[in-house]
């Protein structure tokens, strides 16, 4: 959907014009309010995101069944402006989760209302031990085990996640980053504009299962063999200033910078707002994180909101 910054006069439940005023002029609703919807696996994170978004200014509703979010969103436009943000968290508690969501998505979609979904995603075994640690059942395990309602919500959820505008890994955050993460994408900006998180990470220690890109650099030698080097990371100067005396790496550098030049413009123009960029080498302390901060700055210069996060910096 095109993401403009504030669509005119049709409310969310009349697709066919403006509503009727009294004798029968057409009303004019200004300020249709920008929406997020949150959703995700259970124990992934999605009532912490709410939170955050409520802490913005957002009018947040939790657990919201689909059919009402048209009538949601029509509601807060009669507010002339005083509710111009709303954040809805749903999921699939609601058996008719898909059918519902669906049919209020294409009622949004022909009211041109600016939407985003953000998808909550965590790695089995860390969801297993959050619900573990609060001692409470999975919403779809029924007589089964914990595993078995995780299962079964991947499977219902696997083409929202599909159809996601920012999807967040929170296996490895806590609930001050989850919070950071939201606040760097959604305070304050009145018109959406492409927004990066540029992570570097080690391949040993895994893929970001949320990355939209991803970039080796275990092509280039690795300071870690380096003696004097090896105590450092990425971003202190010497193994930056090695890291690029090498053979191939200003010329990646550039070659990688002109096709994200290519990939964030077709972002743009198809609407998508946010891109994760996983930059990887071995142990995610050296390569991948001098990697990272040049292209960053690179994305920066070229107008992307562009943040880096070092995910395996310091681990070892």
């Amino acid at each position: 959907m095109s993401e403009a910054a504030e669509a005119e006069a049709t409310t969310p439940g009349d697709a066919t014009g403006p509503a009727a005023g009294p004798g029968g002029e057409p009303e004019t609703v200004h300020g249709i309010p920008e929406l997020v919807i949150i959703s995700g696996m259970s124990g992934a994170g999605r009532s912490t995101a709410a939170k955050g978004l409520e802490d913005l200014g957002w009018f947040v509703v939790d657990n919201l069944p689909p059919s009402l979010i048209p009538a949601m969103v029509d509601l807060g436009a009669r507010t002339q402006g005083a509710v111009a943000r709303i954040a809805v968290v749903v999921d699939v508690r609601g058996r008719t989760f898909f059918d519902d969501l669906r049919e209020a998505l294409a009622q949004l979609e022909s009211a041109a209302v600016v939407r985003r979904i953000v998808f909550l995603e965590a790695a089995d075994d860390a969801l297993v031990r959050r619900f573990e640690n609060v001692r409470r059942p999975h919403p779809l395990q029924g007589d089964g085990r914990i595993v078995d309602g995780i299962e079964a919500e991947r499977a219902l959820l696997r083409e929202l996640r599909g159809e996601a505008d920012l999807v967040i890994d929170t296996t490895n955050l806590n609930v001050h980053e989850l919070r950071a993460k939201m606040d760097a994408q959604f305070a304050g900006s009145s018109e959406p504009r492409l927004k990066a998180t540029v992570m570097s990470f080690g391949f040993k220690y895994g893929l970001p299962v949320d990355a939209d890109l991803v970039v080796d650099c275990r092509f280039l030698p690795n300071p870690h063999w380096i003696p004097e080097l090896r105590p450092f990371t990425g971003t202190d100067e010497p193994v930056a200033r090695y890291v690029f005396d090498q053979p191939g790496a200003k010329e990646f550098l550039d070659g990688y910078t002109e096709l994200l030049r290519i990939i964030t413009e077709g972002y743009r123009r198809e609407g998508k707002r946010y891109l994760t960029l996983a930059v990887g080498c071995t142990g995610g302390k050296h390569r991948s994180v001098a990697m990272a901060e040049r292209l960053a700055k690179r994305m920066q210069e070229d107008g992307v909101e562009a943040v880096v996060v070092h995910r395996d910096k310091g681990r070892e």
